[in-house]
């Protein structure tokens, strides 16, 4: 408990300290924002700051800061380690940069921003990457949020995960999977509509509601956890009882790179690059900046830490000891485990509140994250989106894309998107170094510099050891050319924008 409560006091200072640093560095100013030098009422349009963070965090806290932080647990308490500092020091400031630089460049995608810092070569990468990516997240969080839509119709008509003699759950005929193909396609709907409509005519009126849902899921189930752990009934595992790979798999389940790439949102995301510059396009000032970016990604890690926390006490098994094999066994983080955590610790009214903002945050995201994409589309090949017509024409393969995509196996996509998403968030952050360091001073950079160079590692590492990676090389080699990588990335930083001597050429 005392864990869990000193992590929430941690990311509130960092917000408070940190991200006043942060803040001062980049130096917001009066310029006008490109919602207010250009609106166009379709996606350059002015909204309240309150309103654009609420919009943000269901923007970026989709399934990652939840299922991921819930697998992530399986590793122990150090998570909150993660999660945490990764969100001060990594997460917020990759998104408070990301949309920062794009209200500086007229509301540009990440890709263009990313071309513009770090050259032509890597304009046409993060094109390709963030576009490849929006997709797959589209993907997941389509078929995560129908599976736990799927699971509340089922469970409301048979009362059990399963019925009597282990047949499936069923209501009004249809299988849990059977009702998660049949949700699958009416989010989708929703997601066509979202994508196409001005972003104040669906998105900026419902997700205020959705934002109320999160918030209170999270103090609920934060609450009743602590409350848990105070009776004796779930105790929580302090970090010092837990400072060991408390995988049941540790041999084959490292620390190292895994967790990093596990819990993702819960800490960093690529993918919010993808999103802070939708809210930049809509910000009526560069001052607040620093409340919409980096105070929606500490938000996300309050979010992650809370579920990271009731997974671990939830399943925690205390007569052999302490142990997460309870997690593992229902699979870490998914729709099953967030539903038995919902009811277990809420209760029949309770979880139907806790479940509708589990809902709420993937379906915000995956809405947003298709309406990205267009606009990454729109800014590449130069198609102003002002007309219906050019915003259906970008609008419809991406969503044909994504309902494809939704018939693989959704841990494979998950896998993947995990990977490219962490990779998105190292380049980002590289782009933010350049520009700070040639921008604001050659020291400003080492606040983007110093997170990028770890998340390199963390990248370079997980490719070479992954199975979906294919290369599965020997560990220590592994660990030896992450770190390589790393390092030579960030020496080619320090010479071309960092050195003096590089400077003054």
């Amino acid at each position: 408990m005392y864990s869990f409560l000193g992590g929430l006091v941690i990311l509130i200072l960092g917000y408070m300290i940190y991200g006043a640093v942060v803040n001062k560095i980049f130096g917001p100013d009066d310029r006008q924002t490109p919602c207010v030098a250009h609106p166009d009422g379709v996606d350059f349009v002015p909204i309240s700051a309150g309103r654009a963070f609420l919009i943000q965090l269901l923007n970026i806290a989709g399934l990652g800061p939840i299922f991921g932080a819930l697998t992530g647990a399986i590793w122990g308490p150090q998570v909150y380690l993660w999660i945490v500092f990764g969100t001060i020091f990594a997460g917020a400031v990759h998104d408070y940069m990301v949309g920062m630089l794009s209200m500086r460049n007229d509301g540009a995608s990440v890709s263009e921003i990313t071309g513009k810092y770090l050259g032509g070569f890597m304009l046409q990468v993060m094109r390709l990457f963030s576009v490849v990516l929006l997709v797959m997240v589209g993907v997941v969080f389509m078929v995560g949020p129908a599976g736990l839509l799927a699971l509340m119709v089922t469970q409301g008509t048979s009362g059990a995960v399963g019925a009597a003699g282990g047949a499936p759950a069923m209501a009004m005929g249809y299988t849990a999977a059977e009702w998660t193909k049949i949700l699958t396609v009416v989010i989708l709907v929703y997601y066509f509509l979202a994508t196409l409509l001005p972003i104040d005519k669906v998105i900026g009126k419902i997700y205020p509601v959705f934002g109320l849902c999160l918030i209170f899921m999270a103090i609920g189930i934060g609450g009743v956890t602590v409350y848990n752990h105070i009776q004796g009934t779930k105790p929580m595992i302090e970090l010092w009882e837990g400072l060991y790979n408390m995988h049941p798999k540790a041999d084959s389940m490292p620390i190292w790179p895994l967790m990093f790439i596990t819990v993702a949102c819960g800490a960093i995301s690529g993918f919010h690059a993808t999103q802070s510059p939708m809210m930049a396009r809509c910000l009526t000032s560069e001052r607040q900046g620093r409340f919409v970016f980096y105070g929606a990604m500490v938000a996300e890690g309050i979010i992650a830490l809370i579920w990271a926390s009731a997974g671990i006490a939830f399943y925690n098994a205390t007569d052999g000891g302490f142990s997460t094999a309870g997690l593992l066994a229902v699979g870490g983080g998914n729709s099953t485990s967030v539903y038995q955590i919902s009811v277990g610790l809420l209760g029949p009214v309770g979880s139907i509140l806790a479940l509708l903002g589990v809902v709420a945050c993937p379906i915000t995201s995956g809405d947003t994250a298709f309406r990205s994409a267009r606009l990454t589309l729109a800014d590449w090949f130069k198609i102003d989106q002002k007309g219906f017509a050019p915003r259906l024409v970008l609008a419809l393969p991406l969503l044909a894309a994504g309902y494809a995509i939704s018939f693989l196996d959704y841990g494979i996509v998950w896998r993947y998107f995990s990977w490219s998403n962490q990779t998105l968030a190292m380049i980002a952050l590289w782009a933010g170094a350049v520009y700070l360091c040639r921008n604001v001073g050659a020291g400003k950079g080492f606040v983007a510099a110093i997170p990028a160079t770890f998340m390199s590692a963390v990248s370079v590492t997980y490719f070479c050891i992954a199975p979906e990676c294919y290369l599965m090389l020997d560990r220590t080699l592994a660990y030896g050319i992450g770190i390589a990588v790393a390092v030579l990335f960030f020496a080619i930083y320090w010479l071309r924008v960092y050195a003096p001597e590089s400077r003054k050429a």
